[in-house]
């Protein structure tokens, strides 16, 4: 079943947020917990898998929105603003999203940026996250352990309690 999200895109806020230096929070579960200063000090959660791709889920505050961005050095075909369309899963619910693709500091990624909020709690709920590009074959696997937690305190720390 494919389901399509309401998305709203932005190329400036996904370069800028990369190039801003965050403000640590803690850690919990394997997951960073920071704040972004050019998300108007928007919450997130962020990791580093194996294959050194940095996956981060967090909130938009200038935008009132979520997103989730992937970084990875190995992504040099990535192109600046461009739109790539995505499937992804989440144990197994497929959603379709258009990605934009950034590079900053020489590492290339893409971020979609989502509204409706209880996309964050779908994400928390679930055990894997699952990347396609258009072709349909597997951009990476996300093991989503411990992001329940994790996105809970990333909740706190939005709400100004951390």
């Amino acid at each position: 079943m494919t389901r399509h999200l309401a998305l709203t895109f932005a190329t400036f806020t996904a370069t800028a947020s990369f190039a801003q230096d965050l403000i640590d929070k803690g850690f919990v579960e394997g997951w960073n917990i920071m704040m972004d200063p050019a998300l108007g000090n928007g919450c997130l959660i962020q990791t580093v898998y194996q294959d050194l791709s940095v996956v981060r889920i967090g909130y938009d505050a200038l935008d009132n929105r979520g997103y989730f961005a992937v970084y990875n050095k190995a992504w040099g075909q990535i192109e600046q603003g461009k739109s790539y369309p995505i499937r992804f899963e989440l144990d197994g619910k497929s959603f379709d999203a258009t990605a934009i693709g950034f590079n900053q500091r020489d590492v290339p990624g893409a971020t979609v940026f989502f509204t409706d909020r209880s996309f964050v709690t779908a994400i928390a709920q679930n055990k894997t996250m699952t990347v396609y590009n258009p072709a349909g074959e597997v951009v990476m696997a996300i093991d989503l352990k411990g992001t329940a937690k994790a996105l809970d305190y990333a909740r706190d720390c939005q709400n100004k309690k951390l």
